[in-house]
């Protein structure tokens, strides 16, 4: 998280920061970024940076987590649309994101994001659906999902149920992205695999 120092920034200097912050994490992965880069644009001196942030790591993960935030809000959206759908939303929501990131350069940070995907980064993304790790942040997700319709007994088989989704959303996205996969293509393959976890791989025998 940033430090208090750059909360207290007027909001032009804060949106000038964080606009400099996503010129640079756009046109190169966190590890090559440079923060003389970052200063430059947002022309302010070295030392400040680091009144406001930790490091590059603490200013990368604080603007991927506005991202996330937006995206969390979506799925809240979506999944009232369709009624507490968790697959119907889920579908929707993959759609909507290789769509928006196919638009351009206005998303380049977040293609950068899903393209260089770490354990950090993952973890990041999962919070869309899953909230942010604690158990009231779940359950404001789960409250909005029917759970009628799902072969699940709790609350923790519900957690691991998102996850598998959620691998399996990050995993088509990435393709598409790093494989420049045709969008038909793409949704059609993530379409077999939820409908093939929506239905179970388990042949039942009488």
């Amino acid at each position: 998280m940033p430090k208090q120092t750059f909360f207290n920034l007027p909001e032009d200097k804060k949106d000038l920061l964080l606009h400099a912050l996503e010129k640079e994490f756009s046109r190169v992965p966190l590890f090559d970024a440079s923060i003389s880069n970052i200063v430059k644009e947002a022309n302010i001196p070295r030392g400040s940076f680091y009144q406001y942030f930790e490091d590059k790591e603490d200013a990368y993960f604080y603007l991927l987590s506005i991202q996330v935030e937006q995206k969390k809000t979506i799925f809240r959206q979506v999944l009232e649309e369709e009624n507490g759908d968790l697959f119907q939303a889920m579908s929707r929501i993959t759609e909507l994101t290789i769509v928006e990131l196919a638009k351009g350069e206005s998303l380049l940070f977040l293609k950068n994001a899903f393209l260089n995907m770490t354990h950090e980064i993952e973890n990041m993304f999962n919070r869309i659906f899953n909230g942010n790790g604690t158990a009231e942040q779940f359950k404001e997700i789960s409250c909005r999902i029917d759970k009628q319709n799902l072969n699940i007994k709790s609350d923790i088989e519900l957690y691991h149920v998102m996850q598998l989704l959620g691998m399996v959303t990050f995993r088509c996205v990435i393709n598409k992205l790093a494989k420049n996969i045709p969008l038909e293509q793409a949704l059609e393959s993530y379409h077999l695999e939820m409908q093939l976890l929506k239905q179970g791989l388990y042949k039942e025998t009488k």
